[in-house]
């Protein structure tokens, strides 16, 4: 287990494991045997995820659904410590631990520090469609976002929730106009290989076109976004891979259409 040193005060002298597992702070995600809250000390925000035990059932069910389950925080804390290994902004952990038998019996917690002075993109964007934002803006982010999208499917990773909610902009980078920092949170479904295969490449960007398709981008923003992804003249992409895009898009409109009609 590690911790930071201001944080082992926090958790108490005793059993520091089983304090982490039982914190108490405001509930931002439950879900079966996950669970994020946010907590403070000192004036400094945590958020704290911790992962109870999956137990055999959850897993034989994943299993015969065709899916492995994420049973530990070492997922997410191999991504965030990978994505810094290639300049992505993301998550500063303060704290790690993991223990029990696996796979069923594992139980893990990771705390990163609170991002502060951050928006996320679908937040930032919410009334692009109605009050575009300044051109010199929108072209940063689009090229960010592209610049960073590309430098993860190049090095084997996927994101697997790849929605512009997960992009989080620092607003003082932004206000000084410095910098354009980005940073991609929600790393527990992440997957790291050699290569990344093609079709987990067209979810992540699929998700990620589906997410801003209500935020007012035009064609050649979308243009913008697979020149700086591939690093290619326009010319050569449309003519190389109309397929792959095609395949991008008509998954994006298909979320699209599920999502809408779920909200009747």
């Amino acid at each position: 287990m590690k911790l930071d040193t201001e944080l082992r005060d926090f958790f108490g002298d005793g059993d520091t494991f089983n304090s982490i597992l039982n914190a108490k702070g405001k509930i931002f995600r439950e879900h079966k045997n996950r669970k994020t809250l946010y907590i403070k000390k000192e004036g400094k925000g945590y958020f704290l995820k911790i992962h109870r035990r999956t137990g055999w059932k959850e897993i034989f069910k994943n299993v015969l659904s065709l899916r492995w389950p994420v049973l530990t925080a070492g997922n997410e804390m191999r991504a965030v410590m990978r994505l810094d290994e290639l300049g992505i902004g993301t998550m500063k952990p303060a704290g790690y631990g993991q223990r029990g038998l696996p796979p069923a019996w594992l139980e893990s917690f990771i705390i990163t520090e609170e991002l502060e002075n951050t928006l996320s993109l679908e937040e930032l964007s919410r009334n692009w469609k109605h009050s575009p934002p300044d051109f010199s803006l929108k072209f940063e982010i689009i090229r960010k976002v592209a610049e960073i999208s590309s430098r993860l499917h190049n090095n084997g990773i996927n994101h697997r929730d790849f929605y512009i909610c997960h992009f989080l902009i620092d607003l003082k980078a932004l206000e000084e106009k410095n910098s354009m920092d980005l940073y991609l949170i929600d790393l527990h479904r992440v997957q790291i290989r050699k290569r990344t295969p093609e079709r987990w490449v067209i979810k992540d960007l699929a998700g990620l076109y589906f997410s801003s398709m209500d935020i007012g981008l035009t064609e050649r923003d979308l243009f913008r976004f697979m020149k700086t992804y591939r690093q290619k003249p326009l010319r050569t992409i449309l003519k190389d891979e109309a397929g792959f895009w095609l395949r991008v898009s008509e998954r994006a409109v298909s979320l699209y259409k599920k999502n809408a009609a779920s909200q009747y």
